[in-house]
């Protein structure tokens, strides 16, 4: 919409539309039940603009592309290749130009296809819709409405504006996308309050939402951005795509390692220069180090390994839209969920039957129509015979139907219609053979007004009954008490029911002359039989109970976030473990909270209940300002803006709306809890892995960097063709082929290692943790010291004792090819340390993941054509070594294993002893380790 095009008629805060009559309501849009004219609706049009939603413009590719290239490590891989193709090393600049250009390809095809989630938003809006122009009935385009028009709905019809209802005969709208009600909500014209919750505006329909059943007519009160979906339309443009831990790890060491290169490589120039190398030599070995310093490889390392995660994740039902989402899943301090469907099965049950002579809990959800009906294990056969009245009552005045297709079984109308349904069919009461038996003869539908249903049925002997099924105080004024029974007790029970979060219905039926073949409403006033009442719930999946304890387990906490009802949202929750005591906070209480005391009820309140898109969005922003890592579940499009503004979005691949599938980093293909549990699981494999690559190839760099320093300060210059040249360990082209051949074949298969056994029992890790903990510091100095050591070591004595015998030239290239052995041996060593940072190996199971051993025998195969194969001695620079020469850099790095062992065993020992001392009392549940 042309956002200088957004007024709308005025809504007072005293006065919203939903509590208006609707008579008030046209008058205020100045329109009349007949509708605008013609000429009116065009003035309008001009005046508030087209009914459709602003999208805001999104970055081009270029943009993207250099969004890619915009790296500090990169900017200094660029210098150093144009530098070398300058100096005349042009093969060198073309290597390290062509790694540039395969790691922005990466990164460019990944950002660029991320979400369009306000796209998915426009198309919630029906293309044409039915309306009165000067009393006529007229169809026009969605886009063409303006507040004042008065539209007609029908079943089936997806509501095209925010509207005032101001005629309504059983009108049912499916608001779940937008308030999380997980039933079609009943419309009726009666003010209500006007602070009322959304998802309480019963006299209000809503853009974006869908005509479940009965007819309406409304009068349009917003269009475009000023509706409901308009607003959160605005709130997705608004909410922000936050960095991940580990992206935003991997960019402060990027911005910290370029640095350092940068002073290194100064300084190295410097004394290069003083030590008399002539300028090309010394920009040469500058351009060296930043190479060798650079892990190249890692770009590649990290989506490869992310990549596999995805593929695992998809196999536990998640599937990933973004590739950081699969490590900042793992790293999840707080797990915000909706209510229906994810939680709970999205089937209403019925749990409670109460009659004047007795209550049972009933066992047994969903819609399959099997096993025993009453907890205890009651046969079918002795199921009391005031239970079996009522729940015939529930299936003979009901209009849904049950249906099994290809072996599962499914609903055909009103999801609690439905319910009664199942539990008669557990009890052992045939719904085909009761209605067959009990045909119907007239009934009256379900009224808003009335907040009742009645049917008339015959019991095929001539006898004909009033079935009455409704809200219990509307049946109860129609009922003559007795055996006892008063109507304060019914009403205390239903309380009692409610309190649980029941959706509670009462049932009557009284008997009337063979002859009464038509139904009136005088005919319901009075003069029935109470039969009962019967509570019903979308009660818990049973793996979410278990997920939800898993989590807990884990140190995450899991906060229940939904539309529906308080009593009802408590009731899950207690039965989910959320929240054993206190009442759920609900929306209206959040929007009187200021912004400090709403971080203090989002982090100790775990259950909220009528919450409207803006408090989502809030409560999310709350926990990310106590630094918790916020995964955010929905479905609805009322859950886009959160979905968008949380560290990891998870949207419902069933019942999720686009809207909220494309704001979201993951999609579950199965909506349950229990594979987000499992996903987070996975995710916390990866980071694990992700940490063991970086711990391996760190030192290599280092290494490489240590080598390249030692050289240009201490070794001596050589005059080679009346030229002053360095004694150079390593070539640029040579350094690459470790960073990047060597060192990828390795670190890859470290990112199928299998899940470390206390995975999901330990709590989450800080989000102000750093990726390169002290202990990655420490095991990167002691294993890259080692690396330089041997390899210096080993260059200079095949050097010194080559020069003589074949010269400078040959013995430099015997020397160099030596010295890369030797590293990538000691890479291969280090490798296996590292399949397990703090264990050891044997206890991991040496052979659990063979990759490894794919990776190395890769390895070994291109390592050999390095030092023999002709041509790349010719691109490298390598030479051939004898067979006798390659057993000591073997003998040199396999110190690198007790080194490595020691280290982790004296490691393992002060951190058990750490434990013991800090270890908290039996029973008490470890939290998140977030920082105060």
């Amino acid at each position: 919409m042309d956002p200088t095009k957004t007024s709308q008629p005025s809504e007072p805060p005293s006065a919203p539309w939903h509590a208006l009559p609707p008579e008030a309501a046209l008058e205020r849009t100045q329109s009349a039940s007949e509708g605008l004219s013609e000429e009116e609706a065009r003035r309008r049009l001009e005046r508030y603009g087209p009914n459709v939603l602003h999208r805001e413009s999104r970055n081009g590719p270029l943009r993207v592309l250099f969004r890619q290239i915009n790296n500090p490590l990169i900017w200094v891989l660029l210098g150093a290749a144009v530098l070398a193709i300058a100096l005349g090393k042009v093969t060198d600049g073309l290597v390290v130009l062509a790694v540039v250009v395969l790691n922005t390809l990466i990164g460019f095809i990944q950002e660029f296809r991320a979400g369009k989630a306000i796209e998915a938003l426009s198309r919630m809006v029906p293309e044409l819709t039915a309306v009165l122009r000067g009393g006529r009935k007229v169809t026009v385009s969605a886009a063409e409405l303006v507040p004042g028009d008065v539209v007609l709905l029908g079943s089936g019809d997806k509501v095209p504006a925010d509207m005032r209802l101001i005629e309504v005969r059983n009108l049912q709208v499916e608001e779940a996308a937008l308030t999380g009600e997980s039933v079609p909500v009943l419309k009726q014209l009666h003010p209500v309050e006007a602070d009322a919750d959304l998802g309480d505006r019963s006299n209000l329909v809503f853009g974006g939402t869908l005509v479940a059943a009965g007819t309406g007519t409304a009068v349009v009160v917003a269009t475009g951005g000023a509706t409901e979906l308009g607003r959160i339309s605005t709130m997705l443009d608004e909410a922000v795509d936050l960095q991940t831990p580990l992206t935003k790890a991997l960019a402060s060491i990027g911005r910290y390692l370029t640095i350092a290169i940068l002073v290194v490589s100064a300084v190295l120039l410097g004394v290069g220069l003083l030590r008399g190398y002539q300028t090309s030599e010394a920009l040469l070995v500058a351009i060296t180090l930043a190479v060798a310093a650079i892990p190249e490889g890692l770009p590649a390392i990290v989506t490869i390994a992310l990549a596999i995660g995805v593929q695992r994740m998809a196999a536990r039902r998640a599937v990933i839209r973004k590739l950081p989402a699969v490590e900042t899943l793992g790293s999840t301090t707080v797990i915000c969920t909706d209510k229906t469907g994810t939680l709970t099965r999205n089937e209403m049950t019925v749990q409670a039957l109460w009659t004047p002579s007795g209550a049972w809990s009933v066992s047994g959800v969903g819609y399959a129509p099997h096993g025993h009906l009453l907890e205890g294990g009651v046969p079918v056969d002795e199921v009391p015979e005031a239970a079996r009245k009522l729940l015939r009552a529930g299936v003979l005045c009901n209009d849904a139907a049950l249906q099994q297709r290809e072996g599962t079984w499914g609903l055909t109308g009103d999801p609690t219609e439905g319910a009664l349904l199942v539990a008669a069919e557990k009890a052992g009461l045939g719904v085909e053979e009761l209605r067959e038996r009990f045909s119907r003869v007239d009934a009256i539908p379900f009224e808003s007004e009335n907040q009742f249903m009645a049917t008339l049925n015959e019991d095929g002997q001539g006898r004909r009954h009033i079935f009455l099924k409704g809200a219990p105080e509307v049946v109860l004024r129609r009922c003559a008490l007795g055996d006892g029974v008063t109507g304060a007790q019914v009403l205390a029970e239903v309380e009692r029911l409610a309190g649980e979060g029941m959706r509670v219905l009462a049932m009557a039926m009284k008997m009337v002359s063979g002859s009464h073949d038509r139904l009136e409403l005088e005919d319901v006033a009075e003069d029935f039989s109470l039969l009962g009442l019967e509570g019903m719930i979308d009660p818990p999946r049973e793996e979410a109970v278990a997920a939800v304890r898993m989590c807990h387990e884990a140190g995450i906490v899991v906060k229940m976030i939904t539309g529906d009802h308080q009593k009802t949202a408590e009731s899950i929750g207690r039965e989910l473990g959320l929240q054993a005591k206190g009442a759920a906070v609900t929306g209206r209480q959040l929007a009187a909270m200021d912004d400090a005391r709403l971080a203090e009820v989002a982090v100790s309140t775990n259950v909220f209940a009528r919450v409207a898109p803006e408090h989502k969005l809030r409560l999310v922003r709350a926990l990310q300002a106590k630094r918790h890592v916020v995964a955010m579940t929905g479905d609805g499009v009322n859950d886009a803006p959160a979905l968008k503004q949380a560290n990891i979005g998870v949207a419902m691949g069933i019942t999720g709306t686009a809207v909220s599938k494309e704001a979201a980093d993951i999609v579950l293909t199965d909506d349950n809890f229990a594979s987000i549990a499992e996903a987070t699981a996975e995710g916390r494999r990866v980071y694990d892995n992700l940490i063991k690559s970086l711990a391996f190839v760190l030192p290599t760099n280092l290494g490489l960097a240590l080598i390249l320093a030692f050289s240009v300060a201490f070794f001596p210059i050589q005059q080679v063709a009346g030229v002053l040249a360095p004694l150079m360990p390593m070539l640029p082209t040579q350094l690459l082929w470790i960073n990047l051949v060597a060192t990828v074949a390795l670190a890859l298969p470290l990112a199928f290692e299998a899940k470390e056994l206390n995975l999901m029992r330990r709590p989450p890790r800080s989000p102000e943790e750093p990726v390169l903990s002290r202990f990655v510091v420490v095991r990167t100095l002691l294993a890259a010291v080692l690396m330089a050591a041997g390899a210096i070591g080993l260059f200079l004595w095949e050097y010194r004792s080559e020069v003589a015998r074949v010269g400078h030239e040959v013995a430099l290239r015997e020397a160099q090819t030596m010295a890369v052995t030797t590293v990538i041996l000691f890479q291969i060593f280090y490798m296996l340390t590292c399949r397990s940072l703090k264990g050891s190996i044997f206890k991991l199971g040496l052979f659990s993941n063979r990759t490894v051993f794919v990776g190395i025998g890769v390895l070994v195969l291109l390592q050999l054509g390095f030092i023999y194969l002709p041509f790349m001695q010719r691109v490298f620079g390598t030479a051939a070594l004898g067979w006798e020469a390659l057993g000591l850099p073997v003998l040199v790095a396999a110190v690198i294993l007790p080194v490595i062992s020691a280290e982790k065993a004296w490691r393992s020992r002060r951190e058990r002893r750490r434990a013991r001392d800090r270890e908290p009392p039996r029973g008490v549940p470890m939290g998140p380790r977030v920082p105060a």
